[in-house]
């Protein structure tokens, strides 16, 4: 009787085909192809038929076989990159909105079943049956040895990843744009919002996108007279945007009367129309599309996993790691003193928001600053090699870059987009004023500005077009954050202090931005993990959950330093709704961010731009060792904001 598996059969089919000394490769690809072939792909005889046509053994003719992969993947994936940036953006700018038609625009997808119609017409099964198709702990192992074509090998075959059907790539596209949209257009109207002491704050059509410009508005009182009251009211407003309390009249623009957000009063009277489950019914759209995607990758089964092993390539336990060792540092209390001595009072829950413990300039001062430099927007876009010149880009290159960057304003916060093939633009969006730029929409601007600058460098410069980019969006942060600590230098009003003090600062600043950001990407993960426990939740469950999970992270890494939290602030962050679990690259992106500037700090920044962005899409681990040295850790940062206190303290 004859026991032999199908798979077993063709295997020993190929093996005699070409030898035994390929059977390891046969066996692994035949392994793959058989794991994803469907009754759609054709019987067991169209199986065979195929694995034995489409083996390759032939090391040139398998070389051959890369660059055609690799050509076809970057003009597919360029293409109807820009494509649907280009459906989008009515839907995404301001300026010229069509109701009804910029959200069905926005919604269609030119290839929505693309990554089922790779699997059916082949050219997936092709590529598993003769590409290795490593693991992460393999990648993390064995990488630092591989060459730029075993690297190569790598993208390709894991390019082609889950196959998901159309209904349910339709899902995800439709649920994902509605919870994204909602995000850029929930702007908080604050002209009617008073403090405790009844003191107006805003014009009366002034409308703040949450969480962004409210929290940018909060960190402005630092500057303003009495602007605790302005603080201590902007976290309400955030309050009432995390528990869903602010009132319907607040946001559909009928309130005439003063909005108290401390009491939640409309004129005196107690507000008893609220927005409700609105931000978490929104989120739960997020999660029936990661319920839906978790059948069809059963290497990566949660949203959780899908995120840190398969887009991060940082395995989850390294992620949540990361983030407790930079808020368990001892030097956080430290930088504590440092804040209530700057600060003059005792530190409240809105202060986790205050991170420049070296500068007072005030919020109009800063934008005259802007405006003598950028008139608008399109100045800026225009005077961007100029820009690049000036922070040490050669002549060629600065404008090379500086005129391949598109400037826009976005409904939402700022967005920076690649050019997925050479042809094509990168593209910034920011924020504005009403009639300036000003120092929050260009504070955006040069933070977008690190993400196009990383997104050109690794597109045009990188070995191979499968490796073009960096290994995740926490290495494309590192340089974001990099290039805003360049704000004020571009503006000519940088401190002049010693270069020493000025790295101390700068370190001691990202300390604070990374353990601000490191704390609501705990409480999300740890939500998520949650959720997951909790199939069955409903919208009201999951907000009862996020102000539970927020008040257990506030009182075991903040209560320490800033004393309670009523507003539950942890919750805050929007990008929990449009962009789930994305919050740990800010923190990564933060951490990887000092290892760089530190890197960078005695040698020119513009060169080691260059030179780290080209390196190519590597595991994060691997990347950070060609990049700087070192590896991927919170230590770095932890270890250099200790040396940055007691060196501030002489």
């Amino acid at each position: 009787m004859n026991t032999t598996t199908p798979t077993e059969y063709i295997t020993q089919q190929l093996i005699e085909q070409h030898g035994a000394s390929h059977r390891d490769r046969i066996q692994s690809g035949v392994d793959r192809c058989a794991a994803l072939w469907q009754e759609a792909d054709g019987d067991q005889e169209a199986f065979e038929r195929f694995c034995l046509d489409h083996f390759i053994a032939d090391s040139d003719d398998l070389a051959r076989l890369v660059e055609r992969l690799e050509t076809s993947i970057a003009q597919v994936r360029g293409h109807l990159y820009e494509m649907r940036r280009t459906l989008r953006r009515w839907a995404d700018l301001r300026g010229d909105e069509m109701e009804n038609v910029d959200e069905l625009l926005a919604t269609f997808d030119p290839a929505p079943d693309l990554s089922e119609q790779v699997y059916t017409q082949k050219l997936a099964h092709l590529a598993l049956l003769n590409l290795d198709r490593p693991s992460l702990s393999q990648m993390l192992e064995e990488g630092d040895g591989w060459s730029t074509d075993e690297w190569a090998r790598c993208r390709i075959s894991k390019h082609f990843g889950a196959r998901v059907p159309k209904e349910v790539a339709d899902l995800a596209r439709e649920l994902g744009f509605k919870a994204s949209h909602w995000v850029s257009n929930f702007h908080v109207p604050v002209g009617s919002m008073v403090d405790a002491t009844g003191k107006k704050w805003f014009e009366s059509d002034r409308k703040l996108v949450a969480h962004w410009l409210i929290r940018e508005e909060l960190k402005a009182g630092y500057n303003e007279p009495d602007g605790i009251h302005k603080q201590r009211a902007m976290a309400w407003v955030l309050g009432r945007h995390i528990d869903g309390t602010i009132p319907r009249a607040v946001m559909d623009g009928s309130n005439t009367a003063d909005w108290d957000p401390g009491m939640n009063t409309l004129g005196g009277e107690r507000a008893t129309e609220l927005v409700g489950l609105e931000r978490y019914e929104h989120w739960m759209m997020q999660v029936e599309v990661a319920k839906a995607l978790d059948p069809h990758h059963p290497e990566h089964p949660t949203a959780i996993a899908r995120k840190c092993e398969l887009h991060r390539e940082i395995p989850e336990a390294d992620v949540e790691r990361m983030l407790v060792e930079l808020l368990s540092s001892d030097v956080r209390k430290d930088l504590s003193k440092m804040m209530e001595k700057s600060l003059g009072r005792e530190l409240e829950a809105h202060d986790i928001y205050f991170e420049d413990l070296f500068e007072s300039r005030k919020a109009a001062e800063m934008d005259a600053a802007v405006l003598a430099r950028f008139e608008d927007e399109k100045a800026f876009e225009a005077k961007l090699p100029e820009v690049l010149r000036e922070l040490g880009f050669e002549g060629e290159l600065a404008e090379f870059l500086g005129t391949r960057i598109r400037v826009e304003i976005g409904k939402g916060a700022g967005h920076a987009m690649r050019p997925m093939l050479h042809q094509y633009d990168a593209w910034l969006r920011t924020s504005r004023l009403k009639d300036q730029l000003g120092w929050d929409g260009f504070d955006t601007a040069m933070h977008e500005l690190g993400h196009n600058l990383e997104q050109l460098c690794s597109c045009y410069f990188a070995p191979r077009p499968i490796l073009e980019g960096v290994p995740n969006t926490a290495c494309t942060e590192a340089f974001a954050f990099l290039y805003q600590s360049l704000a004020k230098r571009v503006l000519g009003i940088e401190d002049q202090a010693a270069a020493q003090r000025a790295f101390h600062e700068a370190t001691l600043s990202t300390m604070l931005m990374a353990c601000q950001i490191a704390g609501p990407s705990l409480m999300e993960l740890r939500t998520w993990r949650w959720l997951y426990a909790n199939p069955n939740a409903t919208a009201e469950d999951l907000r009862e959950t996020v102000l539970r999970i927020s008040d257990d992270v506030w009182n075991e890494f903040f209560a320490q330093h800033f004393g309670p939290d009523p507003y539950r602030i942890l919750g805050a962050y929007q990008h929990m709704v449009a962009h789930p679990l994305y919050l740990p690259d800010y923190a990564i992106g933060q951490m990887i961010s000092h290892q760089i500037r530190a890197h960078v700090r005695n040698r020119d920044v513009a060169v080691e731009t260059k030179r780290i962005c080209s390196i190519g899409r590597l595991t994060p681990a691997a990347w950070m060792k060609e990049a700087v040295g070192g590896t991927l850790s919170a230590m770095p940062l932890i270890e250099d904001s200790r040396k940055a206190v007691k060196a501030l303290r002489r």
